[in-house]
């Protein structure tokens, strides 16, 4: 029986945004478990199934119910343990554990400037006054303020990828030869913004562009076939 994921979608279906959504769609793919998802919208909190926090990803696996992207990924290690690990051993968890919390402190509020508006402009009709208004009155200016002199902050972006460009240009993926989860929550960022930004973050010949392309191959290439912009 196939896991249900419900997975945050734009006007399109299809369009799938997430960065906590994707970190769970590329831990199920490594997996190798088969998975259906469910595209959810933002004001749509009545239709997730209880027990939830209210926010994707949510994931059904025969009759339980599991939320949270970090809580998905150790209730799959530890439902699925003869399929390939996710994290490799207690070291490589707790290493994981660090590149989460520079994703989710550094990273993802960089990114967000830059695509907070595209964000806007992909959702779901229902959603969009909700959208502007919450981020709104996160950031105390408009959502087109936010954005407006992305251009000049980019290289300042560009720089302060240089721990994770360093690393993946002397080695194929964080986790080293093969992908695990902390290529997962990082690349979850960078497919976010991929998603739904024709705003090019990375230069091509970036290594972290490299790092992105061998991501968006893995699995079949199940982040390269959703829709998204550029490479």
């Amino acid at each position: 029986m196939a896991i249900t994921l419900y997975d945050l979608a734009g006007t399109e279906s299809d369009r799938r945004f997430s960065p906590f959504c994707w970190r769970t769609k590329m831990a199920l793919a490594h997996k190798g478990l088969e998975v259906e998802t469910i595209p959810w919208r933002f004001t749509e909190k009545d239709k997730l199934p209880q027990p939830n926090q209210g926010r994707v990803p949510v994931i059904i696996d025969d009759g339980r119910v599991v939320h949270d992207s970090t809580a998905i990924a150790e209730y799959l290690e530890q439902r699925y343990p003869h399929h390939p690990s996710l994290f490799g051993d207690a070291a490589g968890k707790a290493l994981t554990r660090f590149v989460q919390n520079w994703t989710e402190m550094v990273l993802q509020p960089g990114l967000i400037g830059f695509v907070v508006f595209d964000i806007w402009r992909h959702a779901a009709a229902q959603d969009q006054e909700y959208f502007r208004k919450s981020r709104e009155e996160r950031f105390g200016t408009t959502l087109e303020n936010v954005v407006k002199d992305r251009e000049a902050r980019l290289p300042a972006f560009r720089d302060s990828l240089a721990p994770l460009r360093r690393t993946v240009e002397r080695q194929r993926f964080l986790a080293g030869d093969a992908s695990a989860y902390a290529d997962y929550v990082v690349f979850g960022a960078f497919q976010w913004a991929r998603a739904i930004s024709d705003f090019e973050l990375l230069a091509a010949d970036d290594p972290v562009a490299a790092w992105r392309g061998r991501m968006l191959d893995a699995f079949d290439g199940i982040a390269r076939k959703a829709p998204a912009y550029g490479g």
